[in-house]
């Protein structure tokens, strides 16, 4: 199979949809400031999901004419032919060869096998696919194909026109040389013909190898959707991942295979915090680094985005104690190293503006109490004064009593 196939993946070396069946189950759709380590996101890429419809970040190409929905189309034929999926002209169907009827219609969550033949708007094959197998809702694949399929019968021949918001979006596609490259903010046509669907397995009753290999192409995929910046798709294969991982087993599993399920869930939840932060979503984030770190408290890059979300929760004490503990780790982490030292001066800078904002608020008492023990004194020592020379009068006035006398 070709590199590159259908996913929504990486602009450079895109990694393809897996060729033969594979297990799944219902799609989480419905339902991770990154440093230089997660460049890999963690060990290969180890190191929050709006609609299918609202990710891919694809524009419009334009035309001298028309836009580019328009400029997409077919001249051949009619428009009213064409379902207009979603409403907006972006991504639209039509039937060339009717299947077993609307009972036959694949649900979200299984299994399907396609043949897929992709092109540009221009006749330009991108690739042929015979034997495409993806679960249908999973993110597995571009959204043209994972909104589309599911609107076929068994069977069923269709065209589909794809604008790049549901194609290969704003970065396009880069392959080898012998495979024609997807330019950046182009649409594609896909001829596909449904070829079958089947449900998901039993996870518990799956084996521990194809559990472990499921998961991994999942989290996979979920790498290729954080390299593409599409971090809810990420979110949402890694998600899927994690309920691979923890499912239980009524087979029988080795200490191995358990660990490396486990290794692969600590994986997962890194990655899953990598984009929960892009996304901006804290809490969560936050709640990803902790599960990592009850697993692996050494964990340095649960760690870094611990004390990140921390940092970006106002919350600088502890966020300096977990950078502290991670620069502990790995000293000579330079990325550490100058995260920790900007947020100690943050830290410094809002301990000094708290501190004036008291003193605004108490108006000012050290002053105010220097004041008052300065007019306290002055008092003081304007009454010494009075009672000495009251002292001294008296005592003159005694002495010219007794010189008088004398006289």
């Amino acid at each position: 199979m070709a590199d590159g196939v259908v996913v929504n993946g990486s602009a450079e070396n895109q990694e393809v949809a897996p060729s033969g069946k594979t297990s799944g189950r219902a799609s989480l759709l419905d339902s991770g400031e990154d440093f230089t380590m997660l460049d890999d996101v963690e060990d290969d890429v180890d190191d929050d999901l709006p609609p299918l419809e609202d990710a891919g970040g694809g524009k419009k190409k334009d035309s001298p004419a028309k836009d580019a929905t328009k400029a997409d189309q077919t001249p051949s034929i009619e428009q009213e032919e064409w379902l207009d999926v979603l409403g907006n002209g972006q991504l639209r169907k039509k039937v060339v060869e009717a299947g077993a009827g609307p009972d036959s219609r694949p649900q979200r969550g299984q299994n399907v096998t396609i043949h897929l033949k992709t092109s540009l708007t221009n006749g330009t094959v991108v690739e042929k696919v015979p034997n495409l197998s993806f679960t249908l809702g999973d993110g597995d694949v571009l959204q043209a194909l994972d909104l589309t399929v599911q609107l076929m019968e068994m069977g069923e021949k269709a065209l589909i026109e794809a604008g790049a918001k549901y194609a290969y979006g704003a970065l396009g596609r880069l392959d080898s040389i012998s495979t024609p490259a997807v330019p950046p903010n182009t649409g594609l046509i896909l001829e596909v013909q449904l070829l079958s669907a089947d449900d998901a397995p039993d996870l518990e009753l799956m084996p521990p190898s194809e559990r472990i290999s499921l998961a991994n192409r999942k989290r996979e995929r979920g790498n290729v959707h954080y390299q593409r910046a599409d971090y809810a798709f990420a979110v949402n294969s890694y998600g899927i991942t994690l309920q691979i991982t923890e499912a239980s087993s009524r087979v029988d599993i080795s200490q191995q295979e358990e660990e490396e399920l486990l290794d692969m869930k600590v994986k997962c939840l890194n990655n899953m915090a990598a984009a929960q932060l892009k996304l901006d979503h804290y809490e969560a984030a936050l709640r990803s680094c902790v599960s990592v770190l009850v697993h692996q408290p050494d964990n340095v890059k649960a760690l870094f985005r611990k004390g990140k979300v921390l940092a970006l929760q106002g919350e600088f004490a502890q966020a300096i104690n977990t950078l502290k503990k991670a620069l502990k780790l790995e000293p000579s982490n330079k990325t550490i190293h100058a995260e920790l030292s900007k947020l100690v001066k943050k830290h410094s800078e809002q301990k000094g503006a708290e501190q004036a904002m008291y003193k605004k608020m108490l108006g000012n008492p050290t002053n105010a109490s220097v004041q008052k023990h300065r007019a306290k004194s002055s008092w003081s020592l304007s009454w010494k004064w009075l009672f000495g020379a009251t002292a001294v009068a008296i005592g003159g006035v005694a002495l010219s009593v007794v010189i008088a006398a004398r006289n």
